[in-house]
C-alpha cells in the first residue's frame, strides 16, 4: 500500500508518501502512524506517482523481494522531484541491495522494525524540518540492553541480532563458549559482553592472544611457574589462569596453539586443575573459558591441525559473528557511533556524515570488518577540517579498484596503521603547539611512549611550535 501525508498531519511530521508491498501491510500501517499519515493508496509504480511536486519526502518500504523495482522507481521519482528526499525503510537487505538504493538517489535509510522516535528524527531531517546535524545511531532493541556490557555491541541487522539474542542464555550458564568470526568482527567485544552479563561479572576477565605468545612460553604464561623452573625464572609467576580465578579466561586465536599446548589445555579443561611449570602441587581452578578463532576450526580438525577432542570441549556453546559486509544496515550506524566516540575522546566536535560518504562506506567490502571501519572513521574525524565528513575524507579505494596482489594482509594493515599513527600524532602536536607532554596527555599515553612514536615516524616537533 502507499500513504500520503498532508492535510491534518501535525506540524512536526514531514509530508510524505509511503509505498509498501501488501506483504507488509502491518509495517506500513505502523510507519504511517509514525509519520502521521492521513490517506491510503494502492501499491505499485502508480503509488509513487501519487506523490505530487509539493511532497517533501518519499519513504518506500523495501525488502529483498521488491528492492530492484524500488531502486528504479526511486531514481525515476528523484528525476521528477529533484528538491525532495527519499529515505527507504528497509527490511533485511544485503549490503549490495542497500547500496543499490543509496546510489539510486536515497538521502538516508532506516530499518524496520525500528525505534519510532529515531526513525521520525531521520525522516524530519531528510524533509528539511530539522537542521542538518549529525544523525544519531539507531539503538538496538531495548530487550537486548539489559546489561551495560551490551552497549558496546552496536547493530540492528538480522544477522547480528540473531547472534546477539543468544547472549542472555550463554551468559546465564557456565559452559565453555567458542566464538567464530573473521578478523575484526568483534569477537573479544562479544566475549566481554558474555562475562559482564554473567554471574562472574565482578571477577577478573583475562584476555590471552594465543598467537602472540611463543610456544615455549605458553604453558608458563597460562599456568605459571615456580622459581628456578627454567633459565631466567628468577621469580615465581602465578599465571593467567590464576589471575582469572573466579572469572573468565578469554583465549583468542586458539587455533594458533601448537600441538603440545593443545594437549595441556584439553587436560586443564577436563579436570579444571593444573600444575605450574616446575611445581609439585596440583592447583584447582574456577574459571570459565571462552575461546575465539578466525579460522575454519572444523577444517583444521579434519586436516589434523587441531585436536578433535579439544574442539568439542571448546564447542559446548558456539557463536558465529557475521562479517560487516553481511551487516549492511549496521555500517552507517557503526560509523556514526565511532564518530561520536572519537570526537569525545579527542575533544573535537561531533561531525556529520554526508550522503556521498555513506554511499562510499556501503560500497566498500570491509575485509577488516568493524575494526577497519573504526580506524577509517577515526582517521577521518581527526583529519577532517570541516563540519561534515565527506567521501574523500574516508580515503577508501574506489569501488572495484584493483588490490596489490603482492601485499599481504599484515603488510596492508601495518601500512594503514603507520599512516594513521603519523597523522594522529601530527594533529595532536599541532593542537598542543609542539608540546610533547601535553600531546601525550591528549593521547592518554605516557610521555616516553609518545616520544617513541615521534621517533618512529621521524616527526620534527619544531615545526609545530609557535
Amino acid at each position: 500500500m502507499a500513504c500520503r501525508c498532508g492535510g491534518n498531519a501535525p506540524m512536526t511530521a514531514p509530508r510524505c508518501t509511503v509505498a509498501a508491498c501488501h506483504a507488509h501491510d502491518a509495517l506500513a500501517q505502523s510507519l504511517s502512524g509514525v509519520i502521521a499519515a492521513a490517506d491510503l493508496f494502492s501499491v505499485g509504480r502508480h503509488a509513487l506517482s501519487l506523490c505530487d511536486a509539493d511532497c517533501d519526502l518519499l519513504v518506500p518500504i523495501v525488502d529483498a523481494g521488491n528492492v530492484a523495482r524500488m531502486a528504479g522507481d526511486i531514481a525515476l521519482w528523484r528525476h521528477g522531484h529533484p528538491h525532495a528526499s527519499v529515505v527507504p525503510a528497509v527490511i533485511d537487505l544485503s549490503q549490495s541491495q542497500l547500496l543499490d538504493l543509496m546510489t539510486s538517489g536515497a538521502f538516508d535509510f532506516t530499518s524496520l522494525p525500528g525505534d519510532d522516535a529515531a526513525m521520525l528524527v531521520r525522516l524530519q531531517r531528510a524533509a528539511g524540518l530539522l537542521p542538518a546535524q549529525p544523525l544519531s545511531p539507531q539503538p538496538m532493541p531495548p530487550h537486548l540492553l539489559a546489561s551495560p556490557a551490551l552497549r558496546e555491541l552496536v547493530g540492528s541487522s538480522p544477522a547480528f541480532v540473531k547472534q546477539l539474542a543468544l547472549l542472555p542464555g550463554i551468559a546465564g550458564c557456565d559452559a565453555g563458549v567458542l566464538i567464530l568470526g573473521e578478523t575484526g568482527s568483534g569477537k573479544e567485544i562479544y566475549a566481554r559482553a558474555i562475562h559482564y552479563s554473567s554471574a562472574r561479572a565482578t571477577r577478573p576477565l583475562v584476555a590471552v592472544n594465543c598467537g602472540a605468545i611463543p610456544a615455549e612460553l605458553l604453558e608458563s604464561e597460562l599456568f605459571g611457574h615456580v622459581r628456578g623452573a627454567f633459565t631466567h625464572a628468577h621469580t615465581a609467576r602465578a599465571g593467567l589462569v590464576r589471575e582469572a580465578q573466579g572469572g573468565t579466561l578469554f583465549l583468542d586465536e586458539v587455533d594458533s596453539l601448537p600441538a603440545p599446548a593443545q594437549s595441556k589445555l584439553l587436560r586443564f579443561l577436563q579436570e579444571m586443575e593444573f600444575r605450574p611449570v616446575g611445581g609439585d602441587t596440583v592447583q584447582n581452578a574456577d574459571v570459565r573459558v571462552i575461546a575465539a578463532s578466525n579460522q575454519d576450526l572444523p577444517g583444521l580438525v579434519e586436516r589434523g591441525l587441531f585436536r578433535r577432542d579439544l574442539y568439542f570441549r571448546l564447542h559446548v556453546l558456539s557463536v558465529t559473528l557475521p562479517p560487516l559486509r553481511e551487516r549492511a544496515e549496521d555500517i552507517v550506524t557503526l560509523a556514526l557511533r565511532f564518530i561520536q566516540q572519537c570526537a569525545a575522546q579527542n575533544r573535537r566536535p561531533t561531525l556529520g556524515l554526508s550522503p556521498q560518504a555513506m554511499r562510499r562506506l556501503l560500497a566498500h567490502h570491509w575485509p577488516g570488518n568493524v575494526r577497519e571501519l573504526k580506524h577509517v572513521i577515526e582517521r577521518a574525524v581527526l583529519l577532517a577540517d570541516h563540519a561534515t565528513i565527506q567521501e574523500d575524507d574516508l580515503e577508501l579505494p574506489a569501488p572495484g579498484a584493483p588490490l596489490d596482489a603482492d601485499e599481504s594482509f599484515r603488510a596492508a594493515k601495518s601500512r594503514m596503521v603507520d599512516a594513521f599513527e603519523r597523522c594522529y600524532i601530527e594533529r595532536l602536536l599541532a593542537a598542543s603547539g609542539g608540546n610533547i607532554t601535553q600531546a601525550a596527555e591528549m593521547a592518554k599515553k605516557n610521555r616516553r611512549a609518545f616520544f617513541e612514536l615521534i621517533r618512529k615516524h621521524e616527526i620534527c616537533t619544531e615545526r609545530f611550535r609557535a
